[in-house]
């Protein structure tokens, strides 16, 4: 699909019972999943003036992963980005509350990178918003956590990427955030990689499969 049809589709899917509808959207790490969310919600914004007044906001899942002090004590430190260290419960609650809390603001959690630790509390769901778009790894996998995630979603889009750019750009974001060349390459072939094939077995059960070579050549 063009990046427009994926507008006019996010457009349409507005609960019209008051409530709000969820857009997921899933890939491997570095698949462009997050450049997407942006990307659509920034178009779907133009027209407002203030964030207050958006009817479109951007949830991500990384805001519940587990403090690396949790991971240390669970013994996941070294698999960090896993589904097993995530809130996946907390999260499907998240977007329980988000889909039918619309009188007052809803607070959701963020993900500093540079810290690589979640932060309580730094995006705001204003009153406004009649549709959330959240993005993550796991939102279609058939896992205790993860099925409930699913269950609070109207539609989940599946990111289509080569490969061979999203591993370029998966390491090249490891670097920017210190680690090092030899560091960054083991993450990505031992742990980025291991969880990319998990992710790309839930494929099949995605609404829409979004092909994002051909909306970057638009």
């Amino acid at each position: 699909m063009t990046l427009p049809e994926l507008l006019e589709r996010a457009s349409s899917l507005a609960d019209a019972r008051g409530g709000r509808a969820v857009i997921g959207i899933v890939g491997a790490p570095g698949s462009g999943k997050t450049t997407l969310a942006e990307a659509l919600v920034r178009e779907l914004n133009a027209v407002w003036e203030a964030p207050e007044e958006s009817s479109f906001a951007h949830v991500p899942m990384d805001g519940f992963h587990l403090s690396d002090a949790e991971l240390t004590r669970l013994g996941l430190l070294d698999r960090k980005g896993a589904p097993e260290t995530f809130d996946a419960y907390g999260y499907a609650a998240l977007l329980a509350r988000l889909r039918i809390e619309r009188g007052h603001v809803v607070y959701a959690p963020g993900f500093e990178r540079v810290l690589e630790q979640p932060i309580a509390g730094t995006v705001p769901v204003f009153p406004a918003a009649e549709t959330v778009i959240t993005e993550g790894n796991y939102l279609l996998l058939d896992r205790p956590g993860w099925r409930e995630v699913r269950q609070q979603c109207t539609e989940v889009w599946y990111c289509q990427q080569d490969d061979a750019l999203r591993i370029k750009r998966l390491t090249e974001r490891h670097l920017r955030f210190g680690k090092t060349p030899e560091t960054a390459e083991a993450w990505v072939r031992e742990v980025d990689e291991r969880n990319a094939e998990l992710i790309r077995a839930t494929r099949d059960r995605a609404d829409l499969v979004v092909d994002l070579e051909s909306i970057a050549a638009e």
